[in-house]
């Protein structure tokens, strides 16, 4: 007999593409996902399976480049860098117009409501509105306005939102959490790509960070920047170095001296003194909170199985990564289940 679960899917910006190899996982073994929450792309890959169309989605993503990403970020001059209209827009074009009710399977996205303080659940009403508000990540994307309410990303209440499926009377509860800093031994796939689109992409992030503060006032250099990482390849390009705070096996350098390299936009780049910009200091900051706040909520409705995924695999935006962390998550997940399967024979011998 099938197992009916409760799945609970956690925050982490990309890293939320290896909820799909959790799911795939849990499906080849015969579990029955009864029920799903998701909080930020949790809530985003768990909405989407729960309206059928997860094989589209996945599709979708493992056919993005560096190029095809770059062409999904729309600017904004207001509340976080990107407005999120066309990633979001090709979302809803990929589950259509449903409500939540709808659904074969409850579903619960967490979200975040700033004017009133206090977290908030979606489980009626639309599904497209309910994971745009869960992921609205601060800085990265654009809040959602509802009548008198700023809806940003839930994780900044609840990352791991267990809670809304404690009583679902499933037979397990199994919660990923995509922000451990354990499982050191798990690496990301290697997967070979033009180096000259990644550093369009992280010149495009992290020129968007350093001019968060005055955007407004650069609303014009804003868009010329966002025309040159569309070049084609053919035109030249200054590739910024990578940044050594996002490297586990980071150590100090020297600080920066006279004739530093500069990035495309001609900033000088310090590399010795953490994140590269605002944009990484706000989500690296984020990241730390989103951390301490998960292992409270497991600590407080410990899951049957939970599943970790280490942190470090990769930065929050790296949303190119598709195909890698989707393998990874399942790695992981076969991995955690196995030694589960394992126990549970054991304990009915």
């Amino acid at each position: 007999m099938k197992k009916r679960i409760a799945l609970v899917l956690g925050s982490g910006g990309a890293r939320g593409y290896a909820h799909i190899g959790v799911i795939e996982e849990l499906e080849s073994r015969g579990y029955d996902i009864a029920c799903i929450a998701g909080c930020s792309m949790g809530a985003v890959v768990g909405g989407i399976y729960a309206a059928g169309k997860l094989d589209v989605y996945r599709d979708w993503i493992q056919s993005l480049d560096y190029l095809d990403v770059l062409r999904l970020v729309d600017v904004s001059f207001r509340l976080g860098a990107i407005r999120g209209e066309k990633v979001f827009g090709q979302i809803r074009n990929i589950v259509g117009e449903i409500n939540i009710e709808d659904l074969r399977i409850p579903y619960t996205a967490v979200a975040t409501d700033l004017t009133h303080q206090q977290e908030i659940w979606f489980q009626e009403g639309c599904l497209h509105q309910a994971m745009r508000a869960s992921a609205a990540i601060p800085s990265l994307f654009t809040p959602v306005m509802q009548g008198n309410r700023m809806l940003v990303d839930g994780s900044l209440l609840n990352p791991l939102p267990i809670v809304p499926v404690v009583s679902s009377h499933c037979d397990l509860i199994i919660a990923v959490n995509l922000n451990s800093t354990h499982q050191s031994h798990y690496q990301l796939p290697v997967i070979q790509r033009p180096a000259a689109f990644k550093g369009r992409f992280d010149n495009l992030m992290s020129s968007l960070g350093s001019r968060m503060p005055f955007r407004t006032r650069h609303a014009e250099q804003l868009l010329n920047l966002e025309q040159e990482m569309l070049k084609p390849l053919t035109e030249p390009l200054t590739e910024p170095p990578a940044n050594p705070w996002l490297d586990p096996a980071h150590t100090a350098r020297p600080a920066a001296q006279e004739g530093s390299p500069k990035s495309a936009t001609g900033s000088v780049i310090i590399d010795n003194v953490g994140p590269a910009s605002l944009l990484d200091l706000i989500n690296q900051s984020f990241e730390v909170m989103q951390t301490s706040l998960a292992q409270y909520k497991i600590a407080g409705y410990p899951p049957d199985i939970l599943i970790n995924v280490p942190k470090r695999v990769c930065r929050f935006f790296e949303f190119y990564k598709a195909q890698e962390l989707i393998a990874l998550g399942r790695m992981i997940a076969k991995d955690t289940l196995d030694r589960y399967e394992k126990d549970e024979a054991s304990n009915n011998r």
